[in-house]
């Protein structure tokens, strides 16, 4: 039985900066680039079997430097939809509302093209993914290249938490991640790792 290899994507200029980049098509910084090569060190001995990336560039980017086959491009491992907070940061939100916390206050609408969803809603894009990679752990390990917050989500649901409680698992870019099992129960095998 394989594991889930979590793979959060490089450096983004959003990123860097500390503002939401849930649904804006961001590339990678060259520094993100550098970080998703790296990666290629940190899944050495791995035998992943399958890879799902989600469609943004950043994520797809990420899986080519660090040298996955992606397998399927799977639109639930997107981001969260930020909504009206796309591309702000935690720090000028609290400007306007003092003490928000995206875990806990959530979004508030914004355009089209990001009108926001509820953590609840993450997690059944998560359980999504989970439901679709589970039985392929079958034939190795299963990568997930995605974004930090939809992957701390698809933690929690791992984990049969609540999606709210992936607030407890801080995830840098450019880090690989694995879930496991130990006597048919689900952990966290290794976390937020740094490539080498």
């Amino acid at each position: 039985m394989g594991e889930l290899i979590l793979v959060r994507h490089g450096e983004t200029e959003w990123s860097r900066a500390r503002r939401h980049t849930g649904r804006t098509d961001l590339p990678l910084t060259a520094r993100g680039e550098e970080q998703a090569r790296a990666l290629r060190g940190a899944l050495a001995g791995r035998t992943i079997a399958t890879t799902l990336v989600s469609p943004a560039e950043r994520a797809r980017r990420t899986a080519e430097l660090a040298g996955l086959r992606t397998d399927a491009i799977d639109p639930d491992l997107w981001e969260w939809d930020y909504g009206g907070y796309e591309g702000v940061s935690t720090r000028t939100i609290r400007e306007k509302r003092p003490g928000w916390f995206l875990w806990d206050d959530g979004v508030v609408p914004g355009d089209a093209a990001h009108p926001g969803e509820t953590v609840e809603r993450v997690g059944e894009r998560a359980d999504a993914v989970l439901a679709r990679a589970r039985p392929l752990l079958a034939g190795g390990d299963v990568a997930l290249v995605a974004h930090g917050h939809v992957l701390r989500v698809l933690t929690a649901r791992w984990l049969g938490l609540e999606p709210a409680l992936g607030r407890l698992f801080a995830l840098d870019t450019g880090t690989v991640s694995a879930l496991g099992s130990e006597h048919d129960r689900p952990v966290v095998s290794a976390w937020n790792v740094p490539a080498p």
